[in-house]
């Protein structure tokens, strides 16, 4: 992907989601998600003090943790996703690396995020309520070992 440097910024509501591996055929499912939330790392400061230093704290660098990401998406009865949340269910944990693509107004891919060793850790159904008229939305969240960034 070229790297763009432009004054307006990105839309968020273009994007493409992609986890391989689990699919019905050989491959990649590539799911029409409505909302990706939870792109994030921490990284834990430690507190340290010398033994000789009165008033100063150091931080140094600690622990790094990720954000689990949560995927929303209306119900289109497709059983790959949810075969991949029974294995977990199971005790068959498969991970999967998953993809998340920014797309310009040109539908062309600007940015990937791609979360390593991913797995399905948090299922939600949806809320169903015959005085509303509104979609079905299925919330997954995924656990994993780490974000990539490609430009």
């Amino acid at each position: 992907m070229p790297s763009v440097c432009r004054d307006d910024p990105y839309l968020a509501m273009n994007f493409l989601v992609a986890i391989s591996g689990v699919s019905d055929e050989p491959g990649t499912v590539r799911a029409g998600f409505a909302e990706v939330s939870g792109l994030g790392v921490e990284i834990e400061p430690v507190e340290y003090r010398n033994g000789n230093e009165e008033l100063t704290v150091r931080k140094i660098p600690g622990l790094v943790k990720y954000t689990n990401i949560t995927l929303k998406r209306g119900i289109i009865g497709g059983q790959a996703l949810w075969e991949w949340i029974q294995s977990a269910i199971d005790g068959k944990v498969v991970r999967a690396d998953v993809s998340i693509t920014l797309l310009n107004e040109a539908r062309e891919p600007v940015m990937r995020w791609r979360a390593k060793r991913a797995w399905p850790c948090k299922w939600e159904g949806p809320d169903l309520d015959a005085s509303r008229n509104e979609v079905a939305i299925e919330t997954l969240e995924l656990c994993h070992e780490g974000i990539e960034l490609d430009r």
